[in-house]
C-alpha cells in the first residue's frame, strides 16, 4: 500500500497518472481523497464566509478511512465521483478492485494516522511555492472554473495555511521524498522498479 501527499498543484495527479500507466489494471488500484470530500453546505466556512475545502474537517476521513481498510482487506469499494461543484460534469459511480499495489493519495493521507500506520510505503511530491501556485492558477480555472480573484484568495488564506499547518510537518514521515519543480523522471523510474520487484516476491511467497 503506498502513499502519496504533498502541497496542492505540487503535481501529485500527473505523478499518479504516469505511475498508475506503469502497470496494468489489474496490477494497481487508486484510491483518491479527492472522492472524499463533504457536500458543499457541509464544508467548514472562513471568517467571510468562504467554504475552505483545505481543512482535514473537509474531508469524509470515517469514509475514507473504511475505505481504505476494505481494499486493503481484499474487498471491492464503490464510491460515487466528487465532481468539485462542477454542474457541467455528471458524477459516475466508480468502483475499486483489489490489487497486489494500492495507491492512497491527497493532501491529508499522512496527516490521518490511521491512514498513515496501514502505509507500506510513503510518498510525498514536494515543489516551490511559486511553481505550485502558477499550477494551482491553471488548474483552478481551466478544470474547476474558478475566478483568477477566488483562487488567489483560497491560496493565500486556505491552501497556504493549510500546508504549512497539516501537510509540511508530516514531511519528515515519508520515506521518499521527491523534488517535482521540473521533473520526476528518475524518481517514478526507481519507484517503479521498487514496486514490481516487491510484487514479485509477494507472489512468490505466495505461490
Amino acid at each position: 500500500m503506498v502513499g502519496i501527499t504533498g502541497g496542492s498543484a505540487s503535481g501529485k495527479t500527473l505523478f499518479i497518472k504516469k505511475l498508475m500507466h506503469s502497470f496494468s489494471s489489474q496490477e494497481i488500484c487508486l484510491l483518491s481523497q479527492d472522492n472524499y470530500y463533504h457536500d458543499r453546505h457541509l464544508q467548514p466556512k472562513d471568517d467571510k464566509g468562504f467554504e475552505n475545502f483545505d481543512l482535514p474537517e473537509s474531508i469524509d476521513h470515517l469514509h475514507f478511512i473504511q475505505d481504505v481498510q476494505a481494499l486493503r482487506n481484499g474487498k471491492v469499494v464503490t464510491k460515487k465521483e466528487y465532481t468539485f461543484n462542477n454542474p457541467n460534469q455528471v458524477p459516475k459511480m466508480l468502483q475499486f478492485d483489489p490489487a497486489p499495489v494500492i495507491v492512497v493519495e491527497g493532501i491529508f493521507v499522512f496527516y490521518f494516522p490511521e491512514i498513515r500506520k496501514q502505509l507500506d510505503l510513503k510518498i510525498f511530491i514536494d515543489a516551490e511555492e511559486h511553481i505550485k501556485l502558477k499550477r494551482r492558477i491553471k488548474r483552478d480555472g481551466q478544470e474547476r472554473g474558478y475566478e483568477m480573484d477566488d483562487v488567489l484568495y483560497r491560496y493565500e488564506h486556505h491552501v497556504a495555511p493549510t500546508f504549512d499547518r497539516f501537510i509540511r510537518p508530516f514531511k519528515t514521515e515519508a520515506d521518499i521524498i521527491i523534488p517535482n519543480n521540473h521533473s520526476f523522471d528518475k524518481a517514478l523510474e526507481i519507484i517503479v522498479t521498487f514496486l514490481r520487484h516487491r510484487t514479485l516476491i509477494n507472489q512468490e511467497v505466495t505461490n
